[in-house]
């Protein structure tokens, strides 16, 4: 398991990106393949998400990556549980500048959700290593 603690900032966001790409690599997963590039891309929505909608002043929020029996699951941990996600991931309208991540993220996990915790949320995604 790698678990990071990052600054909720998108500086942060760019930075959760690398690390998860450099950790994939620690264990196997080659840079620019085809999973690391999905994790990659997973990681860079969830943490521009949480650094977004789940910043809190003086808060970061916390990557953590587990490779789990043939899968990878990705979480980002923020402490803001009222700034929860649609469960359902929904192309925002046209003219809309952003409002999309959730959809790139439904699209390359096989499945991903939101679960509460005592402080904040975790918004998680997995990936098969297959």
């Amino acid at each position: 398991m790698f678990t990071r603690r990052i600054n909720a900032s998108p500086r942060g966001a760019r930075q959760a990106r690398t690390l998860a790409r450099d950790q994939l690599n620690g264990w196997g997963i080659p840079y620019d393949s085809e999973l690391s590039d999905a994790a990659a891309q997973i990681v860079a929505e969830l943490a521009a998400n949480a650094a977004t909608h789940g910043r809190v002043p003086g808060r970061s929020f916390e990557l953590r990556l587990l490779l789990l029996a043939g899968t990878l699951r990705i979480e980002l941990a923020d402490t803001r549980a009222e700034c929860a996600p649609p469960r359902e991931a929904r192309l925002p309208p046209d003219e809309a500048e952003s409002g999309r991540g959730l959809v790139l993220v439904a699209a390359l996990a096989e499945e991903w959700g939101v679960e509460s915790r005592e402080i904040g949320k975790t918004v998680w995604a997995r990936l098969s290593l297959g």
